[in-house]
């Protein structure tokens, strides 16, 4: 267990979430045949209890670091004064995994422990030393890197989203200012070259699992993806290689399926749940390799419409949408997980033939690459720049 707190402590701050040291520095404690903390701390009183209230085995705590802890302190610090307690972004991930996102006041165990009792993880609000992250796992310390991870991306979009609402409503009061304009001053720039990766076309599956391993941990790496979302495939003759459902992209290697594009086979029971929208696009688009990654500027602006406030869809605008929009040249569009009537499955696959890369509404961004994973990259690349930068000429910056 001591090696698995620690090493998902690690991911938490190396994806930017948290601080590496310090207070504020993740601390991760997982139950076996005893408690395990992945560092020394004075928060270890406070949090352990919680493994007798709740029926849980694991558990993570972390201050939000440089961008996400303005968003995340500003969200919180609302909730409370405004006293609904809880923050409800509008992008995919809390709607499928966290519903809404439960805010308490720090230091108030007993509130805590009812919080974590109906949510996977919560904001603590403390005004004087920042907002904290608590997330619990029943099974494995990676929950609680998995929420975390949605919490922290979630908050960013909703926060970031709100300033261009503002903006065009009118303007920023000066608090929301001195809270976006500390989050700016904290983003890090997008990396200017691209990652190198293998040149196609493959001919070999164990060639071709290292491509998608390669991809899978450069999108990691310049964080086009958080936590275990996002997804990758590559076709090689009459099979379709794919990540896994739920697997960690920068931890491919034992967690690809190889799926026959005829349907022969069940092999693809545990491949990704979008694995029939990459395998009609690739099919279709005539491709190799499909990259799926959760770039934040494209998630924001996809949600960021004008004729929301006088949509009648306007709540199920992430399966109903009908406004014809793009990101850079890719088209916006709605769509739910899976194969249903409104599924990416349906949406996803034209878009992709006509443009190479499409926006799942409020999801992330999807793009081909016709001989190996460097055309897809960097059309993904491109897609969430080009969104970055409209953010800012919206806002006039």
């Amino acid at each position: 267990m001591k090696t698995l707190v620690d090493k998902y402590a690690g991911k938490i701050s190396a994806s930017g979430l948290a601080p590496a040291t310090g207070e504020g520095a993740p601390l991760v404690g997982g139950l076996d045949a005893a408690l395990a903390w992945s560092r020394e701390s004075e928060h270890i009183p406070e949090l352990a209890p919680l493994f007798d209230f709740l029926a849980i085995n694991s558990l993570a705590w972390c201050r939000p670091a440089g961008s996400y802890a303005h968003a995340v302190g500003y969200l919180a610090a609302e909730a409370l004064r405004t006293g609904t307690a809880s923050i409800s972004p509008r992008d995919s991930e809390t709607r499928t995994f966290l519903h809404d996102i439960p805010v308490v006041p720090a230091g108030d165990t007993a509130q805590l422990a009812a919080a974590l009792g109906q949510r996977k993880g919560v904001i603590l609000h403390d005004p004087e030393r920042g907002p904290a992250l608590a997330a619990v796992g029943s099974v494995s310390p990676e929950q609680c890197f998995v929420t975390v991870s949605s919490i922290a991306f979630a908050c960013f979009v909703a926060f970031f989203g709100r300033a261009l609402e503002l903006t065009r409503d009118g303007g920023m009061d000066d608090a929301f200012r001195r809270s976006f304009d500390a989050a700016v001053a904290a983003l890090p720039p997008m990396e200017a070259a691209p990652p190198e990766l293998m040149a196609g076309p493959f001919t070999d599956e164990e060639t071709v699992r290292r491509a998608m391993d390669q991809a899978g941990k450069a999108l990691v790496e310049r964080r086009l993806v958080d936590s275990f979302f996002g997804n990758i495939s590559c076709r090689l003759g009459n099979t379709l290689f794919i990540s896994q459902t739920g697997a960690p992209l920068d931890e491919l290697p034992g967690l690809i399926d190889p799926v026959p594009l005829d349907g022969s086979t069940c092999a693809g029971l545990t491949a990704s749940s979008e694995c029939t929208a990459h395998t009609a696009a690739i099919e279709a688009s005539g491709a190799q390799t499909l990259l799926h990654g959760h770039p934040r500027f494209a998630v924001i602006l996809s949600l960021f419409c004008d004729e929301r406030a006088t949509c009648p869809e306007a709540d199920r605008c992430h399966v109903a949408c009908r406004v014809k929009r793009d990101i850079g040249g890719a088209p916006v569009v709605p769509g739910e997980v899976g194969t249903g009537p409104t599924g990416l499955s349906r949406t996803l696959p034209p878009a992709l033939v006509q443009a190479g890369a499409a926006v799942a509404l409020g999801h992330g961004v999807f793009t081909l690459g016709q001989t190996d994973f460097r055309q897809a990259f960097a059309r993904l690349e491109y897609v969430e720049r080009t969104a970055r930068a409209n953010f800012f000429d919206i806002l006039g910056v």
